[in-house]
């Protein structure tokens, strides 16, 4: 498939090399979707920031999205900052010594296990929080097991047979999560699992969080299926639901700019050495693995095209990735746009090796760039000791 006919709206000449380049008008064209299933579904729609958390664009996600999920004391602190809300948590494990920190600046609070429910639980009350225990349906169409929050032997949630036949007193939610990248139909057939198992439950909480993985901003995503199901299920248990996209929130946003620095040839292979590393800056290329792609280029062979791996500066022999084909050979000083790099990437960055982090910028609506962060030795130094 030709991918060239694609081009990204930015002009290249203002951007710095690497740099991750978020576009305002696509940012607010997902978050124009995820206000209109909001409204129309009744759901709650939150940001969930392990999968996005450009802190910089959150005054135009408060327009939209009613505010974030955290997994994390600093995800927590990063809400309560930046969006100036408190934070849904939902974290494997809780800590003492953060507890009562993480407790003052959230409002919803899901526990990983009956266990820490019980340990932590009055110092919850004290401070008024809504509590929620995570269920594993264990039942998911995931097909990556890495990603896969129900796999056999899990860690994530209370399966129904450790759950017992009573809901624990004090909690007033249920919280699951079982989807990756997946459409409505996903949903709807979790959800059938999860009222097989849970089924008496929820006629005694108030609110049901049903994760993220909703790939609602996808181009084939069945936006009205997922309306129609969660209007059903609202209806049937008088709950509130709530959704935490990530993905969702920065999918198809922006990009990688990249510059080709040398050509490798070595046993019929050609790499072209870029300024951005998979393994530091691109993770999920090699953890998924997927293959992201690149501006001008072609997914299979043919006559006529030229074949390149890509290849990261970092002395990790797997940091690459390939093959990508272009109309015309490359030649270091190109400019190579690796697009779909605005989710889970910033969050999952490393300075490995010493590699320097990307800039980061915005295309702004006005059709201007805003560089709003450079990086440099001290981010890397201060991460170590």
């Amino acid at each position: 498939m030709n991918k060239s006919a694609r081009k990204p709206g930015i002009e290249l000449s203002q951007i710095p090399s690497p740099c991750f380049v978020l576009e305002e008008k696509l940012l607010r064209k997902n978050l124009e979707l995820l206000k209109y299933v909001s409204d129309q579904s009744g759901a709650e729609i939150l940001c969930a920031l392990k999968g996005y958390s450009m802190w910089s664009t959150f005054p135009m996600l408060k327009q939209y999205l009613s505010g974030a999920t955290a997994s994390s004391l600093h995800e927590a602190m990063l809400c309560f900052e930046e969006m100036g809300s408190k934070a849904h948590l939902c974290c494997p494990v809780y800590f003492d010594h953060e507890f009562d920190q993480i407790a003052e600046i959230s409002s919803h609070i899901t526990f990983n296990s009956l266990a820490q429910y019980h340990k932590f639980r009055e110092r919850a009350l004290q401070y008024g929080l809504e509590m929620a225990i995570r269920i594993n349906p264990q039942y998911s169409e995931v097909g990556t097991a890495m990603y896969n929050p129900c796999m056999p032997g899990s860690r994530l949630g209370v399966t129904r047979e450790q759950f017992g036949d009573v809901l624990p007193e004090g909690l007033s939610g249920l919280h699951f999560h079982a989807l990756c990248e997946q459409n409505a139909d996903s949903l709807v057939n979790v959800l059938k699992k999860v009222e097989e198992d849970f089924g008496p439950f929820l006629h005694q909480i108030q609110w049901l969080n049903m994760g993220g993985g909703h790939h609602i901003t996808r181009a084939d995503y069945d936006v009205e299926l997922l309306i129609k199901t969660i209007r059903a299920f609202r209806e049937k248990y008088n709950l509130h639901v709530i959704l935490e996209p990530g993905e969702a929130v920065g999918w198809q946003t922006g990009y990688l700019v990249s510059t080709v620095q040398d050509i490798i040839e070595a046993n019929g292979y050609k790499t072209a050495m870029l300024d951005v590393s998979f393994s530091a800056h691109m993770p999920d290329c090699l953890e998924m693995p997927y293959k992201p792609y690149i501006w001008g280029s072609y997914d299979e062979h043919r006559s006529g095209l030229y074949s390149y791996r890509m290849g990261g500066p970092t002395c990790l022999s797997g940091d690459f990735y390939g093959d990508f084909y272009f109309d015309k050979e490359l030649k270091a000083g190109d400019r190579l746009i690796i697009d779909d790099m605005i989710h889970y990437t910033m969050v999952k960055t490393t300075t490995f090796n010493g590699v320097n982090h990307p800039h980061i910028g915005i295309w702004q609506e006005d059709d201007s760039f805003r560089l709003v962060r450079s990086f440099g030795y001290e981010d890397f130094k201060n991460r170590l000791s």
